[in-house]
């Protein structure tokens, strides 16, 4: 008889595809919020094995649901919301992304953030919604003139493999690149990137024309931009956060949106997300409806690697490692290898 796989959301249908190659196959249809703690016990108990999100919370009652779950594969680089502790006591392995060839987020998300500066820069998402309410009225009007990107001047906080990633895409506008970071790259590495190192973050906050949030989070950036760096920032600068919703102080960045104190902002993270390390304040992620009601932004939903084929990738990696060891082999993308001690 063939094992039972519950997954808990819409995956792209190349993992499904491999999926199926071993099991019968049942997927949560609902893309507009995430499954209970309740449903997904519900749901454990007629299956053998979970296919989960990354953000997807897996406790120790889900796990202990069913006597006869075998395993867990969870779309994410650790264990984020899953209970390995419960998972291993009871040997139940829990296989994460096999990370190979085209399923790197860093691509996919550098080109999203140059998107939205390109949008902010021509006011793109403004000149739609006025296009489609009837604006459109003269050929040169002067309701959306956009600051362009020629000349202008890009501050990247941070120098990791996506800022590395975006730098020379953002030269090919003819656009200026600073970055910051503790320790300045040498020589030989900023030249071919075309890039020019300022000592600490206030300066490239002061001379950027757009300025992307590209550093990790770690309790050392938390709130790295609050009300003092925004100040910092020019009037008509913009600022881009494609990195983590917490490093940015966002009830000082919606102050400073409203008050016009900066030109605006585009945002594919949020504070009111989950974290591997912090659970979200509220359970599902939220966007604060003053943000939601502000013309100067863009807003995305965490959708920076989106793309068919990283995601896809990532999917099917957890899934082939799944019907790896539905048939009695030891994938590779194994969070908890001490299960076979």
């Amino acid at each position: 008889m063939r094992p039972k796989v519950f997954v808990v959301q819409p995956i792209p249908q190349i993992a499904l595809d491999v999926l199926r190659q071993a099991a019968e196959v049942s997927v949560y249809p609902y893309m507009d919020r995430q499954i209970t703690v309740d449903e997904l016990v519900a749901n454990a108990r007629r299956t053998d094995w979970l296919f989960v999100l990354h953000e997807t919370t897996v406790t120790a009652e889900v796990i202990n649901a069913n006597p006869k779950l075998k395993g867990i594969g969870c779309m994410a680089k650790r264990e984020f919301h899953v209970d390995v502790e419960a998972a291993t006591a009871r040997k139940l392995p829990i296989i994460i992304e096999d990370m190979g060839p085209n399923s790197s987020v860093i691509p996919p998300t550098g080109d999203l953030t140059i998107a939205m500066l390109l949008s902010l820069a021509y006011r793109l998402v403004e000149a739609d919604r006025y296009t489609r309410c009837g604006g459109f009225r003269q050929e040169q009007t002067m309701a959306l003139m956009g600051v362009g990107c020629q000349d202008k001047i890009v501050g990247l906080i941070g120098m990791g493999k996506l800022a590395r990633y975006m730098a020379p895409r953002l030269r090919a506008f003819d656009m200026r690149v600073l970055y910051t970071k503790p320790t300045r790259l040498a020589p030989e590495e900023e030249r071919p990137l075309g890039i020019e190192w300022v000592g600490n973050l206030d300066e490239l906050l002061k001379r950027s024309d757009f300025v992307c949030v590209c550093c990790n989070y770690q309790p050392s950036t938390r709130k790295l931009i609050g009300k003092r760096e925004l100040d910092l920032m020019k009037p008509e600068a913009y600022l881009i956060n494609t990195g983590r919703g917490r490093i940015v102080d966002e009830l000082e960045m919606i102050r400073a949106l409203q008050q016009k104190r900066i030109a605006g902002a585009a945002l594919d993270v949020f504070w009111n997300e989950p974290y591997w390390n912090e659970p979200s304040p509220e359970g599902e992620p939220w966007v604060p409806e003053e943000l939601c009601n502000l013309d100067n932004v863009i807003l995305a939903p965490h959708n920076g690697g989106a793309t068919w084929t990283v995601r896809g990738n990532k999917a099917a990696g957890v899934a082939r490692g799944m019907v790896a060891m539905m048939r009695g082999e030891r994938p590779p993308n194994l969070l908890n290898p001490q299960i076979y001690d």
